[in-house]
């Protein structure tokens, strides 16, 4: 090294780091021989952290702001007292700027399907897919856990990490959710939201937080996808039947009009063809429209739901017929266990005795049996 260049290595530095990419983490700032002068500028733009690092223990942490550094390497004293190391101080220090931004857009996907059991549909493989963010919010941690003693750091170095990590949370939570798998699309939002909770502790191990995370698509296997269009198509046509009969008299019909399927013998064929498919499609609805209904009557004695051309109750076996009776003062014919009548609103089976000679009457006795007496 030469004077001027001795000279120029001694002058107090501007320590400072102006980011142009988008995915750099950690940018160790290139000082001559790793040594840090007396009263060296230190620069940290919002966004940014400095850690100071003096003989190889962290000194200081250093946020948005200007700093004056303080170190043991002082300007030319130190060159001249370090003749017996060959002008290389003893004294190293250096300063990491960790980027403190959120990295967005970072992509997360199963390359194996998530095993989930489904109700419905039995063992299923769902494959699914988002983005996430996070940012360095404890540097410390960043610099002594996964960054080390590199040169540069990018997102690209922990992504396969924090993506593996995703997963296996994601596929833990499907489970213990136990949501159906037609039900899945309805719940993403709230399915991140959990799973960023469930998350966060193992990004916080590596001085991260995990700022959002977000499920895009949770995919059903391509057989399932056909049985689920099949189900649904079924639920459009509705009566599977009648849709059937006119698949089959389309095919008829087309057949008939195709003059290479035999001719007149064909067209004759079809047409008596299509008359078999309307016969029975009209029987099908005259069997349904003569189909007599039957409704449903309260058995008098067990209170049982029976069919009303039921004569006998199928739960005690008693008559479904009641005993008829005729009412106390209307005379309008009721059953023989009604209190009160439907008509008149009379109360029923009360005692009737004989104005004269009191004997007892039968409810409806206009004249007593024993004296003649009227007894209205």
């Amino acid at each position: 090294m030469g004077l001027f260049g001795f000279i120029k290595n001694q002058f107090i530095e501007v320590i400072e780091w102006t980011d142009n990419t988008t995915d750099t983490m950690v940018y160790r700032f290139p000082v001559e021989n790793k040594e840090i002068k007396m009263g060296a500028q230190l620069t940290v733009r919002e966004s940014q952290i400095a850690v100071f690092i003096n003989e190889g223990v962290i000194a200081d942490v250093f946020y948005p702001g200007r700093y004056t550094l303080s170190t043991e390497n002082m300007p030319i004293i130190t060159k001249l007292k370090s003749w017996k190391f060959g002008f290389n101080s003893p004294f190293k220090a250096e300063v990491y700027f960790v980027n403190s931004k959120q990295f967005t857009d970072q992509k997360w996907g199963t390359s194996n399907p998530i095993m989930m059991r489904d109700k419905e549909f039995g063992m299923l493989r769902l494959r699914g897919y988002g983005i996430y963010s996070y940012g360095v919010t404890n540097a410390e941690i960043f610099l002594k856990e996964v960054f080390g003693t590199n040169q540069k750091f990018d997102t690209e170095s922990i992504s396969g990490q924090l993506k593996r990590t995703i997963i296996s949370g994601i596929t833990d939570l499907i489970g213990e959710s136990k949501i159906a798998a037609l039900d899945l699309a309805m719940n993403y939002d709230e399915l991140s939201e959990q799973a960023k909770n469930k998350l966060q502790p193992k990004f916080y191990e590596f001085g991260f937080e995990l700022k959002t995370l977000i499920i895009e698509n949770l995919s059903l296997p391509e057989e399932v996808e056909k049985v689920m269009d099949k189900r649904t198509s079924m639920g459009v046509l509705g009566n599977l039947n009648q849709y059937t009969k006119y698949q089959a008299a389309e095919a008829i019909r087309d057949a008939a009009q195709n003059p290479g399927m035999g001719g007149i013998g064909a067209s004759i064929g079809a047409g008596a063809a299509i008359g078999n498919v309307m016969t029975e499609s009209l029987k099908g609805n005259s069997y349904s429209q003569n189909k007599p209904e039957v409704s449903i009557v309260e058995c008098p004695h067990c209170h049982s739901q029976v069919p009303s051309n039921n004569k006998f109750c199928p739960e005690c076996g008693k008559s479904l017929e009641q005993l008829k009776n005729k009412c106390n003062k209307c005379g309008a014919e009721i059953n023989s266990n009604t209190k009160f009548c439907p008509e008149c609103g009379c109360a029923q089976n009360i005692e009737k005795l004989c104005s004269k000679c009191n004997t007892k009457l039968s409810p409806t006795a206009k004249f007593c049996p024993e004296c003649g007496n009227a007894n209205d």
